[in-house]
């Protein structure tokens, strides 16, 4: 596809991402839930300062093809598709997640409350293309007396909350008598996440959760270097668990009681080691963690891989439970869990409730401890147009060919050397090639991304 990536579109506000290239996505989104015979859309926003404008227009293209649209303003994606199943409605998304404060974007969700298949996904692009001139576009607008309806949707984000609560164990968590530090990151799980947690009966102390789509506080990408507040406050609290999510609060990310980051490979295998068991199948992204590796073969389950994004890992779920099979647990270290039995979508806050019940138990610390002992280093490269992009995984192919490992070209070019591994791709929401790499030690994982680093950046100048 050549405009929806792993995760949705997204682009710089103003650049690449205009209310003209909402208003098209919109149209060609709405026509083509109306030629599935979905004549009503839900549409959503997370809190950032371009979300008025843009989901404004997404609102007038909707309206234009002759869809009744429903307002919810800001909410939580895994809040937007939770209404979107109760109500058999299809969605629009306005959020660019965990990019920068200047991006934007759309994600599209399905009236089952799932994101969109890849091959729905593609029947929008190419409607989208294909109006591009603005002809094919023109053919799905109605007249005037057929222009969609729009009204604002009040309680929401409440029943989202209602119904987070009675999908996890609300008791165990409540005996558990928790202390939470949480980091919303001013995006949308400000809204929500707070009255959840307390709910739940825990205490909870927060940092940056004032919806404000300015970022002042962190950017919204839950990594560590983002994340040091986080760590002080669970510290200076006493808490037993700090947690943060990304701008639409699809993903989670865990400190644990000493105020110390965890790696989300590991607490993302502690989930599945928790709930996979034998003939269980789990699915994630080419740049796994041999955590999961070990835990799927420990628990006699299947590891599928898939490119990176969420999109293709829900694909996947899909054909995998089409074929019979129980997908209990599955995601990317980034802190994208998803619980298929649940719903089939990443969900920042049930996913951290989930984390909870196995406090109960014990701490946090101890909770990830067998997952531990790897080390990951991750790196950034940017560039400048489709040129350097092309001579940076050039570099990455032949790096590669001379490589003693195996090869797998998924998604870009992951090298497995047995006892480390290291990866090059392109993102698929911003001008950067990512390099990943693992190793039971920092200085080996170092040495793997800056290798290849080193022969990317050469074939960049």
């Amino acid at each position: 596809m050549e405009i929806f990536g792993s995760s949705g579109v997204r682009g710089v506000v103003g650049e690449e991402m205009t209310p003209e290239f909402v208003t098209r996505v919109a149209r060609a989104a709405g026509a083509t839930f109306r030629a599935d015979g979905e004549r009503v859309v839900a549409l959503g926003r997370d809190t950032r300062r371009t979300g008025p404008m843009l989901t404004d227009a997404a609102a007038a293209g909707l309206a234009a093809v002759g869809c009744d649209v429903r307002r919810l303003d800001v909410i939580p994606t895994p809040g937007l598709q939770a209404y979107c199943d109760a109500e058999a409605v299809p969605a629009m998304m306005v959020t660019a997640s965990h990019n920068p404060p200047a991006y934007n974007g759309v994600k599209l969700v399905g009236a089952d409350g799932c994101e969109l298949s890849r091959a729905a996904l593609e029947r929008v692009e190419e409607r989208l293309l294909a109006g591009h001139a603005d002809t094919a576009a023109s053919d799905d607008r109605v007249d005037w007396a057929t222009v969609g309806e729009v009204e604002r949707v009040d309680g929401a984000r409440r029943r989202y909350v209602d119904e987070l609560l009675r999908s996890v164990d609300r008791e165990r968590i409540a005996d558990a008598d928790l202390t939470v530090a949480l980091d919303p990151g001013h995006g949308a799980g400000a809204l929500t996440s707070p009255d959840f947690f307390r709910r739940l009966g825990c205490r909870v102390v927060t940092v940056n959760a004032q919806p404000d789509g300015h970022f002042p506080g962190r950017d919204p990408e839950p990594v560590a270097a983002n994340l040091p507040d986080l760590g002080a406050l669970v510290r200076a609290a006493g808490a037993d668990v700090g947690i943060a999510h990304d701008g639409d609060a699809d993903r989670a990310v865990f400190f644990d009681e000493t105020g110390s980051y965890l790696e989300g490979d590991a607490t993302l295998a502690a989930l599945a080691a928790a709930n996979l068991e034998p003939g269980d199948a789990t699915v994630s992204a080419v740049n796994v963690s041999q955590r999961l590796v070990d835990v799927a073969e420990e628990c006699g389950a299947d590891l599928k891989l898939t490119p990176i994004g969420s999109t293709h890992i829900v694909t996947r779920i899909r054909e995998l439970r089409a074929e019979g099979r129980s997908v209990p647990v599955a995601g990317e270290g980034n802190g994208g869990v998803l619980f298929p039995p649940y719903r089939l979508t990443r969900d920042g806050a049930y996913t951290a409730a989930r984390f909870l019940e196995l406090l109960a138990d014990r701490p946090a610390s101890e909770v990830v401890e067998p997952h531990t002992g790897y080390e990951n280093v991750r790196l950034n490269l940017h560039y400048d147009d489709v040129e350097e992009r092309a001579a940076m995984l050039g570099a990455a192919e032949a790096h590669a060919a001379d490589a003693d490992a195996e090869l797998n070209t998924i998604d870009g070019y992951r090298l497995d050397f047995g006892d480390a591994w290291v990866l090059a791709r392109p993102s698929g929401t911003e001008p950067l090639v990512r390099v990943y790499a693992e190793a039971k030690s920092r200085d080996r994982a170092e040495t793997l991304a800056g290798a290849l680093e080193a022969a990317m950046l050469a074939a960049r100048e």
